[in-house]
């Protein structure tokens, strides 16, 4: 038998957002490993190990699967959205530079996913329609320094930008800085949408601006785009439409 690794993005929650090329590799996996919530969308059935483990467990899951790899087995290493947006694609390349040779030499794929902020736009309109940039608010693994200055640079490049795992319970003030910054940058009329848990039953999406918005209307589940200074709301009955124009002024 001949090991593989996919590491496959599920996509934003709907099962309907699954590719069929990721459903094929969950039929075909002998283990899948990931963070507990991911590996237990992948369906059970007889021929199949599920490897549950703890988020922050990156690096070690990523090990592992190359290590069953090695042994012959069929690996899948579910990640939710796009695997190679803040997720396991990086954490398995990594592991492999700094592994064993033979590591290398391993069949090993990634099988893109819908991602949250593809999705999270989806659903309000076309607010990433022109220019974009994508930041992880997260300084588990970078200094807040740096995130300022990746935010400053946005707002002066008139980026929209979508932030990832926005406040945690871990990080419960770090947001709050991000929107105080925000404001001081690009005023309080710049439009932010908070769309949480998209594509799932507990979905929900506000439109509002940034002199409206609060910490607390983000959390781990939620999908956070900053319009840029053309992004524009359509009014209508129910929820607006929200878009970035196509082009820019010169």
């Amino acid at each position: 038998m001949t090991g593989w690794v996919a590491i496959a993005g599920l996509g934003p929650g709907d099962e309907a957002l699954v590719t069929p090329e990721v459903r094929a590799a969950m039929a075909e996996a002998t283990d899948a490993v990931g963070y507990i919530p991911y590996v237990r969308r992948v369906p059970e059935r007889p021929g199949l190990t599920r490897h549950e483990t703890d988020n922050r467990e990156e690096l070690d899951r990523a090990r592992h699967a190359l290590e069953m790899a090695s042994e012959g087995r069929r690996v899948l290493v579910a990640s939710s959205g796009d695997p190679g947006v803040f997720a396991m694609a990086a954490a398995v390349f990594e592991a492999v530079e700094d592994g064993p040779a033979h590591w290398r030499d391993l069949d090993i794929r990634v099988l893109p996913g819908v991602t949250a902020m593809l999705a999270a736009a989806a659903r309000a309109g076309a607010p990433l329609g022109h220019d974009f940039c994508a930041i992880n608010l997260s300084d588990n693994l970078k200094p807040w320094s740096l995130i300022e200055r990746r935010l400053m640079a946005a707002v002066a490049g008139d980026f929209a930008m979508a932030f990832y795992n926005p406040r945690s319970k871990a990080r419960p003030e770090g947001f709050g800085r991000v929107l105080d910054l925000l404001r001081a940058e690009a005023g309080s009329d710049r439009v932010i949408l908070f769309a949480r848990a998209v594509t799932t039953p507990d979905e929900a999406l506000v439109v509002t601006t940034l002199g409206e918005a609060t910490p607390e209307m983000a959390d781990m589940r939620t999908m956070v785009i900053v319009g840029s200074s053309a992004t524009r709301v359509i009014a209508r009955d129910g929820r607006p439409f929200v878009y970035t124009p196509r082009w820019a002024a010169p």
